[in-house]
C-alpha cells in the first residue's frame, strides 16, 4: 500500500490533517507526519521527513504533501538522502495539502498504485507533480 507523508511547519496542523484524512476511509492508510523543528518550534526538518518516509515506506511507494516553500526544500533534501532505488518510489506533490491528503488517502484505500494516484491528483487539478 502506498504511504502518505504530511510535511508541515506546524505539528498541530499536520496532526489535524492526518486526523481528518484518516476519517475518510473505512480501513487504515499509512500516514506519517513530519512537522515542526527538533526543539518544537514552527519549521521543518529534513531528518523528520526522512524518518516519516521510512515509517510508511513500502515497495508501492510514498506520496509527500507539504504546506509551504521551505517544507518542499526539506522534503526534497529528505528524498535525496534515500537510497537511489527508494528515491524512484517517492513522489513530492505540490498540491493543496488538505484536499490533496483527503484525495490521496481515498485513492490509497482503493489500492491504486503510485502513478495512478499521481494521475488522479493531477487530473483533479489539485497539484503539479514534481
Amino acid at each position: 500500500m502506498v504511504g502518505l507523508v504530511i510535511v508541515s511547519h506546524s505539528i498541530e496542523i499536520a496532526e489535524g490533517i492526518k486526523k481528518l484524512a484518516s476519517q475518510m476511509t473505512p480501513a487504515p492508510v499509512p500516514i506519517a507526519i513530519a512537522a515542526g523543528t527538533k526543539d518544537g518550534r514552527l519549521g521543518t526538518d529534513a531528518e523528520k521527513v526522512t524518518s516519516a518516509i521510512n515509517e510508511v515506506y513500502s515497495e508501492e511507494g510514498v506520496i509527500i504533501l507539504f504546506d509551504l516553500g521551505s517544507a518542499l526544500m526539506s522534503a526534497e533534501m529528505a528524498v535525496e538522502c534515500l537510497p537511489e532505488e527508494r528515491q524512484k518510489k517517492v513522489a513530492v506533490l505540490d498540491a493543496a495539502i488538505v484536499e490533496g491528503a483527503i484525495t490521496a488517502v481515498v485513492e490509497i484505500n482503493l489500492r491504486k498504485n503510485l502513478q495512478e494516484i499521481k494521475d488522479v491528483l493531477q487530473d483533479l487539478s489539485i497539484g503539479k507533480i514534481s
